[in-house]
């Protein structure tokens, strides 16, 4: 816990000396997330704030931190005071007394006085940063504004300028720490597990919802909050529907099932897809179409290093893919013809990858400067490629009709490559082959 601790004091610093680089007098104000309601008087299950939980690991509702550089109290949190009552309702709370030493921030003060401790704090400050899609701080703060406004005669100075956060904390979040790249190896092993186990139960005449059944059982047992994201079981042609969530379809004899699922470990995401036959043996055109896949994502792991980007491992993989449908008559003519005409495209009808974190698609950016984002030592990021071919696709024999492959792992950028969160799931034919066949 004290790593995690100084962790957070560690990136609350970094904002803190952000702040202290302006021109004139800056504060930031982070929001945690609020409970969200799902039906009359119940409500989801509570999931923090990313950027907030990254600078606290505060994992309450109705919370808010507050940075300003040479104060006397410079890291300050507002929360839910202590309440018996309330509590053996909803749960224990942190409460005021505790934050201090069990968060490390400077003051803790409680929520339901947030705003007359912020009207005093925003008096005199220039610039207010903040994370702009939280219409709620935004009309509170541009309020508390206003009447500093509206008292010029009492020396008050309402703020000048304002400020998005969320560039700066996302740029923060793109390279993560060994202590985040720890937690993150334990979200991968947990989801390896349990993407094995979903192989292992899979047979023809079960349920789609029941291998996602496992799947979460899996992330349970292993200390997980549950699913990163919504767990995708499709079989058949549901698997050419790439955010297919019912998962109500029965597996049928010599269909192929796609599982896309990840856990969330101390708020940290895995992201694995994997297909394989229901029935445990790949028919003839589904192996053939598996292996261009398998080769698409091979090639695009062999461009993952320092210095390199995206863009030219997404190459990688679509010359890979343009090349397989040819060799497989899929498509006809020359290579040059249709990698010009992008014709993979038709395809493969998605990008990539995408960086991974504490959201499944985390934050950070793409481009710099007009120019492609470099891989750097501990980036994380997910690759994977896919093909997808569904029913009546035109000018496409049948025989491929209502194929959906898709591979995703979950990988490192290291010094010298990348290191693969999530090979331990079976990937080749073989192996998948293999596994399944020793239920």
């Amino acid at each position: 816990m004290s790593k995690l601790r100084s962790e957070y004091q560690s990136r609350r610093q970094q904002i803190l000396d952000f702040l202290r680089q302006q021109p004139e007098p800056a504060i930031a104000i982070i929001p945690s997330a609020q409970l969200a309601t799902r039906s009359r008087d119940t409500e989801y299950p509570f999931r923090q704030d990313s950027d907030f939980y990254y600078l606290t690991g505060f994992n309450e509702p109705d919370a808010l931190l507050v940075l300003l550089p040479d104060h006397d109290e410079p890291v300050q949190l507002f929360c839910q005071p202590s309440d018996p009552r309330a509590e053996v309702w909803h749960g224990r709370r942190l409460g005021v007394d505790r934050a201090p030493q069990e968060l490390g921030v400077d003051g803790a003060y409680s929520i339901e006085d947030a705003d007359e401790h912020l009207f005093a704090l925003l008096n005199g400050v220039h610039s207010v940063y903040t994370p702009h899609d939280k219409p709620d701080l935004t009309t509170m703060l541009h309020e508390l504004a206003a009447e500093l406004r509206r008292t010029p005669k009492k020396g008050d100075r309402a703020p000048q300028a304002w400020h998005d956060l969320a560039p700066t904390l996302a740029q923060m979040r793109l390279v993560k720490s060994e202590v985040e790249l720890e937690l993150m190896r334990r979200a991968a092993a947990i989801s390896v597990d349990a993407h094995k186990r979903a192989m292992r139960c899979t047979r023809p005449g079960a349920y789609e919802y029941q291998v996602a059944a496992e799947i979460h059982h899996e992330f349970a047992l292993q200390g997980a909050a549950g699913p990163a994201y919504g767990t995708i079981c499709g079989s058949g042609e549901n698997a050419c529907i790439l955010h297919y969530t019912e998962n109500s379809s029965q597996l049928q004899d010599g269909d192929l099932l796609l599982i896309d699922a990840g856990a969330e470990f101390q708020g940290y995401a895995a992201d694995i897809t994997r297909t394989f036959p229901v029935n445990g043996r790949f028919t003839e055109s589904q192996r053939a179409l598996y292996e261009v896949v398998l080769a698409a994502q091979e090639a695009a792991l062999t461009t993952i290093k320092p210095g390199s980007n995206l863009p030219a491992a997404q190459e990688a993989a679509a010359r890979a893919i343009t090349q397989g449908l040819l060799d497989l008559g899929i498509l006809t003519g020359s290579f040059k013809q249709h990698w010009e005409q992008t014709s993979y495209r038709k395809f493969f009808i998605h990008g990539l990858g995408h960086w991974l974190g504490l959201d499944v698609h985390d934050v950070g950016t793409y481009d710099v400067a007009g120019k492609k984002q470099k891989f750097a030592p501990g980036m994380v990021l997910t690759v994977e490629p896919g093909i997808y071919i569904p029913p009546g696709m035109a000018d496409v024999d049948e025989r491929w009709h209502g194929i959906g492959i898709r591979i995703e792992d979950d990988v490192i950028v290291t010094a010298d490559g990348y290191e693969n969160l999530t090979g331990g799931v079976p990937k080749t034919v073989a192996e998948i082959e293999q596994w399944m066949q020793q239920k």
